[in-house]
């Protein structure tokens, strides 16, 4: 039996969309914004989230709140310029919620501002696409 996989995301600056593409490219599905739903459960649900004035952004717990249901394990990934990423938060908010989160995330420097410019970069989606590897084989 295969597992089923989603990727979800939500980007302001472009950086986790980016990441999201590579991702879905991985793991032949498409990347969705957070404003879509699960459209059925699915056994790992990839969530790209960033950080956003030391929080994720809202969108990203009210999609969490609308899919509870429908998510096996939640598996962060995302981009920073400050180098911090949500997971502590969104494991908090995934207790609440009844979903399992998993302590591995992925995170790389993002371009904001004068910050780490040409970030993410091949080698960053490389490394993206090989975490999915390793948490898809688990």
């Amino acid at each position: 039996m295969s597992m089923s996989t989603d990727v979800f995301y939500y980007s302001k600056g472009g950086n986790t969309e980016m990441l999201a593409n590579a991702l879905s490219k991985e793991l032949g599905v498409t990347a969705k914004d957070v404003s879509n739903d699960l459209v059925r459960p699915a056994d790992i649900v990839f969530l790209g989230a960033s950080v956003y004035a030391g929080s994720p952004a809202p969108e990203v717990t009210a999609f969490l709140k609308r899919n509870a249901d429908k998510i096996g394990k939640l598996v962060v990934f995302g981009s920073s310029a400050s180098g911090k990423t949500v997971l502590k938060k969104l494991t908090s908010a995934g207790k609440e919620l009844g979903i399992e989160v998993m302590e591995e995330c992925f995170s790389c420097p993002g371009h904001f501002l004068f910050m780490h410019k040409g970030r993410p970069n091949q080698e960053d989606l490389e490394n993206l696409q090989k975490f999915a590897r390793n948490i898809i084989q688990k």
